[in-house]
């Protein structure tokens, strides 16, 4: 739902109609990353609050300054809040804006990754590593080497390799290094350096892990997104392109990327045969939700398949604080997903 029609929404019928209820309700909370770890859900997301910023489209009211994480031990339990994770101020190379996370586990150690600016302005993604689930975790002194933009996601194979996904549009800055380095200065139109309609969407980034996981093994690289005749997806494309919230799953021997469309609001999917891509494009996870963002996740419990998301129903349509819901999803017998309605009619 497009944020110029919230004046028209009734919050308390929209709760009535909603497939979904917020996870937890006394802290706002937003980018759910979900991983079920030894028969428990852990879940990573933003953590939403009203720092007084100014709203703009570079996402500068966007203001997080830090992470919980949150556990079920069953999908229909509550949601248990463990404290903060990780702060900003403890890190020594970020300076603010916390944006989404996501988590891997490895060799008994636990591995937050994400997204902030540095002290220059530009958005790096960093890691930090935890012997528990829930934190604290320890940052590493400097970010990812090569890294830049926002909305990290990581994806184990089952081989082992772990392979990082990122990337966003306008806030996000990644059309800002198109040439292979940060191209502009903040504050700036964050339309500025997109491609034309009719040019080549820009797409998310993919780039292996070490075995450590703390840095890239190679140079990220285009993971292409390509329609049904095999084309890349253009720019102007803007119902199915991509714009932020890269996520991984495997079903049935494939591999399923699923992102948001940004200022469309729809959460989209793609198949490939392999992590690196192309993925063709398949359609619509999610319908639009109340808010001006949609970001999720999709994690396998108990043999079953769940959307995580957010929307802005709990703050009564505040863009900037959100809270994080899960609804189950059905993969259909011709590869595709079935499209959620996030709120019924």
């Amino acid at each position: 739902m497009p944020e110029e029609s919230l004046d028209h929404i009734n919050f308390d019928k929209l709760n009535e109609k909603a497939i979904s209820s917020p996870l937890v309700k006394h802290i706002y909370t937003a980018d759910p990353s979900a991983h079920y770890y030894n028969g428990k859900i852990y879940i990573y997301p933003s953590h939403d609050i009203d720092a007084g910023e100014a709203f703009d489209d570079l996402g500068s009211h966007f203001a997080m300054e830090d992470y919980h994480v949150l556990s079920m031990d069953s999908i229909d339990g509550p949601a248990v809040d463990h404290g903060i994770a990780l702060h900003v101020k403890d890190v020594p190379w970020a300076e603010r804006q916390m944006w989404a996370p996501d988590a891997a586990y490895k060799g008994g150690k636990y591995y937050l990754f994400f997204p902030a600016k540095a002290h220059d302005g530009i958005f790096r993604i960093g890691v930090a590593v935890s012997d528990s689930p829930t934190g604290p975790f320890t940052p590493q002194p400097q970010a990812i080497k090569n890294s830049f933009s926002i909305d990290p996601a990581v994806f184990e194979d089952e081989d082992g390799s772990f392979y990082m996904y990122f990337g966003g549009l306008w806030g996000g800055q990644l059309q800002r290094w198109r040439n292979g380095s940060f191209n502009g200065k903040e504050p700036e139109s964050p339309t500025a350096h997109l491609p034309n309609d009719d040019e080549m969407a820009l797409m998310p980034k993919i780039a292996k892990m070490t075995d450590d996981l703390l840095e890239f093994a190679e140079k990220p690289k285009d993971a292409l997104i390509i329609d049904e005749n095999g084309n890349p997806l253009l720019a102007g494309d803007i119902k199915r392109r991509f714009f932020e919230a890269a996520w991984l799953h495997k079903y049935k021997g494939k591999y399923y990327f699923s992102y948001s469309t940004g200022d469309t609001h729809f959460i989209c999917f793609a198949v490939g045969d392999n992590p690196y891509g192309p993925f063709t494009y398949k359609g619509r996870i999610l319908e639009p939700v109340v808010g001006w963002t949609t970001h999720h996740s999709i994690c396998k419990v108990d043999e079953k398949w769940y959307l995580f998301y957010h929307d802005s129903s709990l703050s009564k349509g505040v863009t900037h604080l959100r809270c994080i819901k899960v609804a189950e999803i059905e993969h259909l017998s011709d590869g595709t997903i079935k499209t959620l309605k996030p709120y019924r009619d």
